[in-house]
């Protein structure tokens, strides 16, 4: 990476550590980094340098922590509309690389969801390192505990599971949008979605991300 990027990336993390973050900003910055070199970039601000291993508590049919792309998280922050009045959950953060990340470009609350111990601890690390006092991470099974989160109003499933899993999550996020309309972004899932009447999907802008509205609120 050049030096004047790994420069801006400290002075990044520094300016967060301080309490003196602007979403806008710190945007600008990213942008501006080459495309092929953001997530190296990113890492940097937040102090990653190291994919975690997975545990013995993933579940039989979860999936291996992989980090989302920076590119494709700036698509998917934009074809939600993601504004700094939502509320972001994670359904399976990892080390809550995702979950900072969104609170840093848009300035919204931000919760991620984790079942495995050393990355909860690991996400925990990251944001009390940073000061990230709008990002928590949870610990426990993201398919149970997805519908609990009756403040969230933009849910992110990165292929975290399938099947009767999703099917049970679905389920639960169905009575949070009967109180007001939510948005659920899907991210290289193997199949789509079980059908849910309340759910309406966008036009897609690629192949691998879909947003969907939910359309039953209650007025």
């Amino acid at each position: 990476m050049d030096e004047r990027f790994r420069r801006l990336a400290e002075q990044a993390r520094r300016t967060i550590e301080r309490g003196l973050h602007d979403p806008s900003t710190f945007r600008a910055a990213l942008v501006d980094v080459p495309p092929a070199e953001r997530d190296t970039w990113l890492d940097l601000v937040l102090g990653l340098d190291d994919l975690h291993d997975d545990g013995p508590a993933l579940p039989p049919d979860g999936v291996p922590y992989l980090p989302s792309s920076v590119d494709v998280l700036l698509r998917m922050v934009d074809a939600s509309d993601l504004r700094s009045s939502d509320v972001f959950v994670d359904v399976g953060c990892g080390p809550a690389r995702a979950v900072a990340f969104v609170h840093l470009v848009t300035g919204a609350a931000a919760i991620g969801l984790e079942i495995q111990p050393a990355l909860v601890r690991a996400g925990r690390d990251l944001t009390s390192r940073l000061r990230l006092a709008g990002v928590s991470v949870i610990e426990g099974d993201a398919a149970t505990l997805a519908g609990r989160m009756t403040n969230g109003s933009v849910f992110f499933l990165y292929c975290p599971f399938s099947g009767a899993r999703l099917a049970e999550v679905l389920d639960d996020l169905e009575r949070i949008a009967r109180t007001r309309t939510i948005r659920l972004c899907c991210l290289n899932l193997p199949l789509p979605p079980p059908p849910r009447r309340w759910l309406a999907r966008r036009p897609a802008a690629s192949e691998d991300l879909v947003v969907y509205d939910s359309t039953i609120a209650q007025r």
